[in-house]
């Protein structure tokens, strides 16, 4: 099932563990010292573009006469919320910005274009999620409540319509996100006068949304009304079926393990820094595709370095990548479609009862952990360094029904010694 003595999936001794976080550390301390004119100067930029984006795209739905105008004026609009969602409102909201000391672009004002509100969804996200990065029990983002993607999570005859849940969520995901962090907010409210308060935030800021894209502009248009309800209708869509494809490839393809409770229960600062390399991945992305992703296809820089700015993902994800030869992990990435295809298997596989599942609840490609090891010893691996990634290469060997292991006395997988 899931990961509980992450040391011993990963391979690596305590040693082994401080010494990466030792690395990871020096990297982020490295950043922060870099951080000044060249980061602020991205993000006003970034600001400016979106709002021009903005404006440009509303005025080509009103002004323009055909399907063509409409369709480019809808593509405009949807990339531009596209990129407040990501870029600027998600990595506004982490406080990658509040070095700058500026009140307009800060993690405590900035309120983004989107049915949540932004103070419910810094706890749930910031906290719940970034803390307990997909740790049973206590990351409420793991199937975000309504979607089954480890065998951890029982299975229920309601799963079985759980394909069509994900594409509800899909084309929903404001909403689900913004209901999500509505219930984790009034959870940890013990009050009911704090319940209270949290939800009218909440019917305060839907009815803010839904006047400004659904009678404000609608109105604006006069009896052109209908083209600017539809646009704005459209481009809400497309931008939330871009986030769900972001996050979801983030999160749940193969590689991206979960971990039980007792994972975390004394877990020190350089155990957090492997749990976060262990939870997340990425997607292959270019500048124009990794910007409109917020820089989300970093999703493996982002959970370690949560707080740094976005544009610096790029130069970190080079150093990460040479710890994870150093250390022989597994960097978790890939094309884009392929890591969603390795999401929708999960989803649609996970819809069935576990009787029909062929491979077993510690070492699926979905759920694994430590015990997938724990009859098995590598021999004659090259090499100076024996960790996870050549372990589970040779595991799929072993699958594929060549000889990379010898068995022994069922026992847990030894750790190694520290790397040279």
């Amino acid at each position: 099932m899931a990961i509980t003595e992450v040391g011993v999936y990963a391979h690596l001794s305590p040693t082994d563990i401080e010494a990466l976080g030792a690395e990871l550390d020096a990297i982020r301390v490295d950043f922060q010292e870099r951080r000044g004119t060249r980061d602020a100067n991205y993000i006003r930029r970034t600001i400016a573009f979106q709002r021009c984006l903005d404006v440009a795209a509303r005025l080509t739905i009103a002004l323009s006469r055909g399907k063509v105008g409409w369709l480019l004026g809808v593509l405009g609009l949807a990339t531009a919320k596209s990129i407040e969602n990501m870029e600027l409102g998600h990595n506004i909201g982490h406080g990658q910005w509040d070095w700058m000391n500026d009140p307009e672009i800060h993690s405590t004002t900035w309120e983004w274009d989107m049915a949540g509100q932004s103070s419910q969804w810094r706890y749930s996200h910031n906290y719940r999620h970034h803390v307990y990065t997909n740790v049973l029990g206590l990351d409420d983002d793991i199937g975000f409540g309504v979607m089954r993607v480890t065998r951890d999570q029982p299975w229920q005859p309601a799963r079985l319509m759980q394909p069509l849940q994900n594409l509800l969520l899909a084309i929903t995901f404001e909403w689900g996100i913004a209901l999500h962090d509505l219930y984790s907010e009034r959870d940890r409210n013990a009050t009911p006068a704090g319940k209270t308060q949290q939800t009218r935030l909440f019917a305060g800021k839907i009815a803010r949304q839904l006047g400004k894209d659904y009678l404000l502009f609608p109105a604006l248009s006069g009896r052109r009304w209908r083209r600017t309800l539809t646009a704005n209708l459209t481009a809400n869509t497309a931008r939330n079926l871009w986030a769900y494809l972001v996050i979801f490839c983030g999160h749940f393809p193969d590689g991206a393990e979960k971990f039980t409770a007792e994972a975390v229960e004394s877990e020190t600062g350089s155990e957090w820094y492997l749990r976060q390399m262990l939870g997340t991945a990425n997607f292959d992305a270019g500048r124009v595709l990794a910007f409109l992703s917020g820089n989300l296809c970093y999703q493996i820089e982002h959970h370690l370095f949560p707080d740094l700015p976005s544009n610096r993902y790029v130069e970190i994800a080079e150093r990460v990548r040479a710890l994870c030869d150093k250390y022989d992990l597994p960097y978790t990435t890939g094309p884009l479609l392929r890591q969603y295809l390795l999401t929708l298997r999960t989803v649609h596989k996970l819809a069935m009862p576990d009787r029909f599942l062929t491979a077993t609840a510690d070492d699926a490609p979905e759920t694994a952990s430590e015990r997938k090891f724990h009859d098995r010893e590598l021999t004659e691996v090259p090499g100076p360094i024996r960790g996870l990634r050549t372990a589970l290469r040779a595991t799929a060997a072993e699958h594929a029904g060549e000889w990379p292991f010898r068995r022994r006395d069922a026992r847990p997988y030894a750790t190694h010694g520290s790397r040279p």
